[in-house]
């Protein structure tokens, strides 16, 4: 079953013009970075040393070097999937003769994001055995990754099929209107798994043991009382099994609430600069940006439904790719494989959104210390450490960060009167 002509020039256009655009994005910042790769900014030569920088720059290239390869590879890759008729020749293969059955529905969504998983493990090994390793990140064994790759499949298949049944099962109960309790439903789903997840899924992949107890604990408790954020605990991540890249997050709502810090974050700052990082994630909870964020999350994802739900419904889609119309299992596999070549465009206003939020718990952190310094020191430290690209392109930044750069970050820190 191939693709009809008119649509797989309209796709071939649609994946073209995103390919362009990404290969014109990665060109500028290389650029950009190439331009100060001979002596370093005289803003960073406080904090970072000439060998330091120079791995930096090393490290950025050579993402940007495979990433490049992996971008032209992913295109190559879907566009073969979509044109060939892929995903239509499997179907009535081995799931037409149960077309009936909600689970075998289930099983063949899952089966096809299996197929696209698997096209790029080469990329993640590569990513994760050869570039994270020669700059001196990994920590990961081969042992490690296979097994967590066996454990997300079965998590997506103890959890994911059911709710992709139950979504499914909305279609015989609502008829037109399933697409409004399907949304209902997910966003259910989403927020019983912030109560779960930090539960029963992250103890699968990490160690999470309590902050010993001593000066950090005394004074991380303190800053959670004093900003009237209650957490009934400050937990260890052994993050460092895996990488040595850092980090620092919030789990969870309400009583269910934790603070996780990952064991690298704790070995890489002084107790005031954890202070700092902890404030800046208080600093979402007390400005509103999780409920900000789930709210705009939940607002694509019901356009996405109502779009699936036109999309469905219409006498040329499906057929277009090969699929039979009015079958939602096929309308939700071609919608999520071409989905993201329409999202691409809106990362600009997402990371808009994102680096503003940014910005307030940065101010709302240094208000809480009363300066900046200490979140200032560990900005540019979490930068030296993991290499981060100082000198990105603008454009580049605006359209794939989601955190302004440290620059960014800096000037707007120091202009605060706390």
């Amino acid at each position: 079953m191939a693709i009809h002509m008119t649509t797989a020039l309209f796709v071939f256009i649609l994946l073209g013009a995103k390919l362009a655009m990404q290969i014109l994005l990665d060109h500028r910042n290389r650029q950009e970075v190439n331009a100060h790769r001979d002596s370093i900014p005289d803003s960073f030569k406080e904090f970072i040393d000439d060998e330091t920088y120079r791995k930096s720059i090393d490290y950025t290239l050579a993402k940007s070097h495979i990433g490049r390869i992996e971008l032209i590879y992913d295109t190559l890759i879907l566009a073969g999937l979509i044109f060939f008729g892929f995903f239509p020749w499997m179907y009535s293969q081995y799931f037409l003769s149960a077309n009936e059955s909600v689970w075998i529905a289930g099983i063949f969504l899952i089966v096809s994001g299996l197929v696209a998983s698997v096209l790029s493990f080469p990329f993640e090994w590569y990513h994760q055995f050869r570039l994270e390793d020669r700059f001196g990140f990994n920590n990961t064994t081969l042992p490690t990754w296979i097994t967590d790759k066996i454990k997300g499949l079965v998590l997506s298949i103890v959890i994911g099929l059911p709710l992709i049944v139950l979504l499914m099962k909305t279609v015989d109960w609502l008829g037109d209107a399933w697409w409004v309790f399907a949304w209902i439903l997910l966003v259910g789903f989403q927020f019983i798994m912030m109560i779960l997840a930090p539960i029963l899924i992250l103890p699968l992949f990490n160690k999470f043991t309590p902050l010993p107890e001593g000066d950090l604990k005394n004074r991380l408790f303190s800053l959670s009382e004093r900003t009237g954020f209650k957490t009934k605990s400050i937990l260890v991540m052994d993050g460092s099994r895996r990488s040595t890249h850092s980090n620092a997050f919030f789990t969870g709502f309400g009583k269910f609430r934790k603070i996780v810090l990952f064991d690298t974050l704790i070995e890489q700052l002084e107790p005031e600069e954890l202070e700092a990082v902890l404030a800046h994630e208080i600093g979402h909870y007390k400005k509103g940006h999780l409920l900000k964020s789930v709210f705009m999350s939940t607002l694509t994802m019901l356009g996405a439904f109502y779009v699936i739900s036109l999309l469905v419904k219409s006498s040329w889609f499906l057929e277009s790719f090969g699929f039979q119309q009015g079958n939602l299992t096929q309308a939700i596999l071609i919608f999520s494989l071409l989905g993201g070549t329409f999202s691409f465009w809106l990362n600009p206003l997402f990371n808009f959104v994102s680096r503003k939020h940014e910005f307030e718990a940065d101010a709302f952190a240094a208000k809480t210390q009363k300066n900046a310094k200490h979140l200032i020191g560990s900005l540019r430290k979490l930068s030296e450490k993991n290499l981060s690209n100082l000198t990105p392109d603008n454009f580049y930044s605006r359209f794939y960060y989601s955190h302004p750069t440290l620059t960014e970050r800096e000037s707007a820190l120091n202009s605060i009167t706390p």
